[in-house]
C-alpha cells in the first residue's frame, strides 16, 4: 500500500489530443479510483519531453536512464504508484508514438538478467480505436499485455472503445460507468490478481 490507507492510482494518456476518447476513459477510472480515496494523478505524454531509448544501457547497471527529460519525473511517479492506467488510440494498428517512446524507455526497469526491479505492480490498460470490429486489434492488444507483464506489471484489465470516429466515448454512459467502476475496484485495500478481462464498448450508445 502507498501511504497508509490510501492508494496512489497514475494515469498516463498516450493520445495527442488532450480531452479525447482516451483521455476521457482514463479519467473515468481515476475517478472512481478518487471516490473511494485513492491519490490520483494524471499525465498527457504528448504534453512531456520524452526522448527515444538510445540503447546505451546504463539504465540496467543503475536503474536508472542517463537522459534528462521529462521521463525522470515519470520514472519516479510510476516507482510510487500502485496501479497505473495506460491509455492510447489506435494508430497504424499500434499505440501512439508518444505511448510507444514511454515503452521503450521503461527498459530502465529491468535488470541486467531482464527481471523486473516491480514487484506486483498493477496496471490497466486503455485502448480507443476508430474501427467498429471490437476484435480487430486483439492479437496486438494481447501482445501489449505481455509486453507490460515481462517489464513487472500484472495486467488486471483491457478497456477497448471501438467505433469512436462514429460515436464518441461521452455519449456511452454504459462504458464510462464500467471505467469507473474498475477504478473502484482497484482503489481498494486488496487488489485482485489480473484475470485478463475485458471491457469493450458498444457501436451504439447506452442511454
Amino acid at each position: 500500500m502507498n501511504g497508509g490507507s490510501s492508494i496512489k492510482v497514475l494515469g498516463l494518456v498516450g493520445s495527442p489530443k488532450v480531452d479525447g476518447n482516451t483521455s476521457r476513459l482514463v479519467n473515468a477510472v481515476l475517478e472512481g479510483a478518487a471516490e473511494k480515496g485513492a491519490e490520483t494523478v494524471v499525465y498527457n505524454l504528448a504534453s512531456l519531453d520524452i526522448k527515444g531509448c538510445d540503447a546505451c544501457y546504463r539504465c540496467q547497471e543503475h536503474g536508472c536512464c542517463v537522459i534528462d527529460d521529462d521521463m525522470q519525473k515519470l520514472y519516479r511517479e510510476i516507482q510510487t504508484a500502485d496501479v497505473l492506467v495506460l491509455g492510447s488510440p489506435v494508430y497504424m494498428w499500434q499505440m501512439t508514438a508518444q505511448t510507444k517512446l514511454l515503452i521503450d524507455r521503461m527498459t530502465a526497469f529491468l535488470r541486467p538478467d531482464f527481471s523486473s526491479r516491480f514487484d506486483n505492480k498493477k496496471l490497466i490498460l486503455v485502448f480507443t480505436q476508430g474501427i467498429q470490429d471490437r476484435d480487430a486489434f486483439k492479437p496486438y492488444f494481447e501482445s501489449t499485455a505481455g509486453l507490460l507483464y515481462y517489464l513487472g506489471f500484472d495486467v488486471l484489465d483491457t478497456i477497448v472503445a471501438a467505433g469512436t470516429d462514429k460515436l464518441e466515448v461521452e455519449f456511452r454512459p454504459q462504458l464510462l460507468d464500467k471505467a469507473k467502476a474498475l477504478g473502484k475496484l482497484v482503489s481498494v485495500s486488496h487488489i485482485p490478481d489480473p484475470e485478463c478481462r475485458k471491457v469493450e464498448s458498444s457501436s451504439t450508445p447506452s442511454l
